[in-house]
């Protein structure tokens, strides 16, 4: 009797299918066809387009500013997680709730909310401007709204690791001398590295392509407080479509290469805990 192989998943090959065509259809077109508008310039078009000292402060802007939120959501998110976790208190349920509201808000209710709360006659604006302390129509505005939406994925990756640590083992390292940052920094941290490294990699991706916040915070001056998405959409409004295309072509190349570089780092990290 001829043997017979079966998938150990039944309908793979159907499932597969289904995956890559809709994968293809949502992901791969919509960047084959900007990165075909894109070449309908010359080379010569195409660096004067990318590469004008406006176009270069606001690819600074929009990384730099991506960058800090994502470290600062991360810290926050850490001790938000480690908190929700940890520890029983009345409306826990609702902080744990308040978490992903930036999830289901719409960005630029956030972006309308901070800009009139920071403007100098807002409600936290006007202690905070005379101090020299401007969040609307600035970069600290930008970094705001910034952690305001990239902190729920850093919150939402840590939980269930810290849920599945395995408390005998702090105990044991208490019981050894360990003081509770010993416990936590040669304990606790390096089982927490992977998961911190995709909850960074998830807000700086959702920070670099953010735009509906910010429009509202930022102000949208060149060389100062536009970031790259803005300048897109100004290209769009001029119709210098190719040219739109091209800054978004940038955007393209440097946020996979960046998010490249950080799953290589959390591969490396989780073979070094495994």
């Amino acid at each position: 009797m001829a043997h017979v192989n079966r998938s150990v998943l039944p309908g793979f090959a159907l499932s597969l299918g289904y995956t890559t065509f809709y994968l293809g259809l949502l992901v791969v077109v919509p960047i084959a066809a900007v990165f075909l508008k894109a070449s309908t310039l010359t080379f010569g078009d195409f660096w004067a387009t990318v590469w004008t000292e406006r176009a270069r402060a606001a690819y600074l802007l929009t990384f730099g500013a991506a960058l800090v939120a994502s470290l600062a959501a991360l810290a926050l998110g850490t001790l938000v997680a480690w908190v929700l976790v940890r520890y029983e208190f009345p409306g826990k349920r609702l902080v744990d709730a308040l978490i992903d509201l930036p999830l289901a808000l719409p960005t630029a209710v956030a972006g309308l909310v901070y800009a009139s709360l920071y403007v100098e006659k807002g409600w936290l604006g006007r202690y905070l401007v005379p101090l020299g302390i401007k969040g609307a129509y600035s970069r600290l505005g930008i970094v705001l709204v910034l952690v305001f939406v990239a902190l729920p994925f850093v919150v939402r990756t840590l939980q269930p690791v810290l849920e599945e640590l395995d408390g005998e083992t702090e105990e044991a390292a208490a019981s050894l001398g360990a003081s509770r940052f010993q416990t936590f920094r040669h304990v606790i941290l390096p089982a927490l590295y992977p998961a911190l490294l995709t909850g960074f990699a998830l807000s700086f991706a959702r920070a670099v392509g953010e735009y509906g916040s910010v429009v509202f915070i930022s102000g949208n001056m060149p060389h100062r407080t536009e970031i790259a998405p803005i300048l897109i959409v100004a290209r769009l409004e001029e119709f210098a479509y190719a040219e739109a295309t091209a800054i978004a072509v940038v955007l393209l190349v440097l946020s996979f290469a960046m998010l490249v570089a950080i799953n290589v780092l959390e591969s490396w990290s989780r073979r070094r805990a495994g």
